[in-house]
């Protein structure tokens, strides 16, 4: 049985739906998809991150149990769509990101000699239109609102950036990949021609940088948060060399000659079984609420041992680029 084979069929119908639909390309509408998808439904990982609807009233982005990342964490597993027990979480959020104090200081803040680079953390508006596509609960006449907002925050050079230092001068990747991939997909799924200019211009401002690497002197791009850009993060991912390809692979564009560099330290992480690890995390299992917990379990986090998620990812990465058969 070959890895693809093995992974198809994984026992965690998470996994094997993801792997079936990215690698062996089955299509999501069909009875046995469907049916994987409840099953996804019903797991045991499911089931842990729906505690969060018998959670605190606490802030919806309280990392990583709060309801923001909750049903990123479902997008992420293909929970099944359209599952209306998700809309109060769904509304925690949108009673949140539209308070008159989500787009002021210090949220959010415009200097008034910089009106054209807002400081705001447009990864949060990002994820969301992003999960509630997939979730299938899309609040139609909030989302839209948070498209228009992302469009119009974006920076001269293409990104977004919550830097609320006056010198800070250039776009964030940790801001700009999330909001980028959910402007993407809102324009795959609309036809939103605005949002795909603004997804365009994102996605030219990390190709400048061939993703992992500096304009300026073509060092590695260092972050001051989020982990190190050159090592696979999971299950929550801001900005590192795997989440990166993984929107270039979405959008089509992981064939572009500035992704190699990306694509050969990505191939050189392939463990000798075939799978690839999780090498840095800022996530741990939790039963109860704490910083930084998940009520689920997402496999194994060791460097040298391989992460099924991460592996369909990988493989599917590399399978766009013409690397992977």
């Amino acid at each position: 049985m070959t890895l693809v084979d093995s992974i198809c069929s994984h026992k965690n119908p998470a996994v094997a739906y993801r792997a079936r639909r990215l690698l062996a390309g089955e299509s999501q509408s069909s009875a046995a998809m469907l049916k994987l998808r409840r099953e996804i439904g019903s797991s045991e990982m499911a089931k842990r991150l729906l505690l969060a609807l018998n959670g605190e009233r606490f802030n919806p982005y309280r990392k990583w149990q709060g309801p923001h990342w909750t049903l990123y964490s479902l997008a992420e597993i293909g929970y099944p769509a359209g599952d209306k027990r998700l809309l109060p979480l769904r509304q925690r959020v949108m009673d949140w990101m539209f308070a008159p104090a989500f787009l002021k200081p210090p949220s959010t803040v415009i200097f008034p000699d910089q009106p054209d680079r807002p400081r705001r953390c447009a990864s949060m508006e990002g994820n969301t239109i992003w999960s509630q596509l997939v979730l299938g609960i899309v609040d139609d006449n909030h989302v839209p609102l948070l498209v228009d907002r992302l469009v119009t925050f974006q920076w001269p050079d293409g990104g977004w950036n919550c830097d609320k230092r006056l010198g800070a001068h250039t776009s964030s990747v940790q801001e700009t990949l999330l909001p980028l991939r959910g402007l993407a997909h809102w324009s795959r799924t609309t036809g939103d021609e605005r949002a795909q200019k603004a997804a365009n211009r994102a996605s030219e401002f990390l190709l400048e940088r061939n993703l992992l690497w500096r304009k300026s002197d073509g060092a590695l791009i260092e972050p001051e948060w989020g982990g190190p850009v050159d090592k696979i993060h999971y299950p929550i991912r801001f900005y590192d060399l795997l989440a990166a390809l993984l929107v270039m692979a979405e959008m089509g564009l992981v064939r572009d000659r500035r992704c190699e560099n990306a694509l050969d330290l990505l191939e050189g992480k392939r463990l000798a079984d075939g799978t690839f690890p999780v090498e840095w995390t800022n996530v741990k299992r939790a039963d109860q609420i704490q910083t930084r917990g998940t009520y689920a379990d997402w496999g194994i986090m060791h460097s040298k041992k391989g992460n099924p998620f991460v592996t369909v990812d990988a493989l599917y990465i590399l399978t766009q680029a013409g690397r992977f058969p």
